[in-house]
């Protein structure tokens, strides 16, 4: 019975500890430093007798009364601040509250744990994506495909394209064989049947039959298709990239075996000029049967 006692008691301890600690840790630094400040500033004016108690003390209820003021002010513009945030479409104003307080059960009720740990981790992750879609990109791996062929699905007056085909592990045309590449040529042709128009061109390193063969087929269905030996220009503009309507583009991210690791697909106005002006000129560079 006693040592229920003595538990309870060390656990309201624990509770009044923990909450003393909560209500320094969202205090304001600066009226923390200012509460600081004033009740020192109280205490040297009576020990040095600069100032009656009297008035020592009202000095210190001053400088307190300012600090407080201070953190009321600061924790106002913190409220106003997060209201404007969340004042936006109806699914990030119900979901906000729910994903911080997930997060923060998960980092508290176990903390010290692995939980802990991928909470944070995932959080982390969350938050460089958002901050990829705020600049206006879409970053996914390789193997998805559903920003390409969304974008060439909803084309509505060009697609401009580079392709550059090299010597590779896996063969140079390898992606135009995949299930990636087939249901990609695919939409081009539905583009291109609907009055879209397509300019692609090819870098190449060696004009095999395969690859000749690949560019008649894209012509006869309708594609400004041209051809630029590698060496023509500058390395750094070769890029796989597409470019729809001059104002959203996508381009890949390869691996050191040719593969494409990682694809982008974006909105934004600096990427779009950037691979607008790589595909200009090679454009400009390359050979067509016009």
């Amino acid at each position: 019975m006693a040592g229920g006692t003595v538990r309870r008691r060390f656990k309201e301890r624990g509770d009044s500890s923990d909450g003393f600690v909560r209500l320094v840790a969202h205090t304001d630094p600066v009226a923390l430093i200012g509460i600081t400040l004033a009740i020192a500033l109280s205490v040297i004016l009576d020990l040095t007798n600069a100032a009656s108690g009297v008035e020592s003390l009202l000095a210190g209820l001053m400088g307190i009364t300012i600090s407080l003021l201070v953190d009321s002010l600061a924790r106002a513009e913190r409220r106003f601040h997060l209201r404007t945030l969340l004042d936006g479409p109806p699914w990030l104003v119900r979901t906000t509250t729910e994903l911080a307080g997930a997060m923060r059960e998960a980092a508290e009720q176990h903390a010290g744990t692995r939980v802990a740990v991928e909470a944070q981790r995932r959080y982390e992750q969350f938050r460089m994506e958002a901050e990829q879609l705020a600049d206006g990109r879409i970053v996914r791996r390789g193997d998805e495909d559903e920003d390409l062929v969304g974008a060439t699905r909803s084309c509505v007056r060009r697609l401009d394209a580079l392709t550059n085909v090299m010597p590779r592990v896996s063969g140079e045309l390898s992606w135009w064989r995949s299930e990636i590449g087939r249901r990609y040529w695919e939409t081009n042709r539905a583009a291109l049947e609907r009055g879209v128009q397509i300019t692609r061109v090819f870098v190449y390193a060696t004009l095999t039959d395969e690859l000749s063969e690949l560019v008649e087929r894209q012509r006869q269905a309708g594609a400004r298709v041209g051809l630029l030996p590698f060496g023509v220009v500058s390395p750094q503009l070769h890029v796989n990239l597409a470019v729809w309507d001059g104002s959203s583009c996508w381009e890949a991210r390869m691996t050191a075996h040719g593969e494409i690791g990682e694809n982008q697909f974006s909105v934004n106005r600096a990427d779009v000029s950037r691979l607008t002006r790589i595909f200009d000129l090679c454009v400009n560079a390359a050979t067509f049967q016009d």
